[in-house]
């Protein structure tokens, strides 16, 4: 009786694990948009954090400094943007992983 409940068990982490991969795999594709300055900068990348492109307007080419701060502030908001989806689309994996043979 036991054993068979563990390997349900398994069965289920097993499930859960491959649930989890494919989510990982998706979110390489899943793009977000990080923006400074109400768009004069923006910066694409995916939700693995991998930036694919920098947009600047001409208006921020003329002062080097302001343009490195947008360019911080650009990429925390992508990656702010990554984290929450990817906690996202995980969250909608766990719980049909986690649901218990009854």
């Amino acid at each position: 009786m036991m054993k068979g409940g563990m390997g349900n068990l398994m069965k289920q982490a097993q499930q859960m694990q491959a649930n989890m991969q494919k989510a990982q795999e998706e979110l390489a594709n899943v793009d977000v948009e990080g923006v400074a300055a109400n768009g004069l900068v923006k910066v694409l990348m995916t939700c693995k954090n991998e930036v694919k492109r920098v947009t600047l307007d001409d208006s921020v080419m003329d002062d080097k400094e302001t343009l490195e701060d947008l360019l911080v502030i650009a990429l925390k908001d992508a990656t702010a943007k990554a984290e929450a989806t990817s906690s996202a689309r995980m969250a909608n994996y766990m719980p049909a992983g986690m649901k218990l043979p009854f």
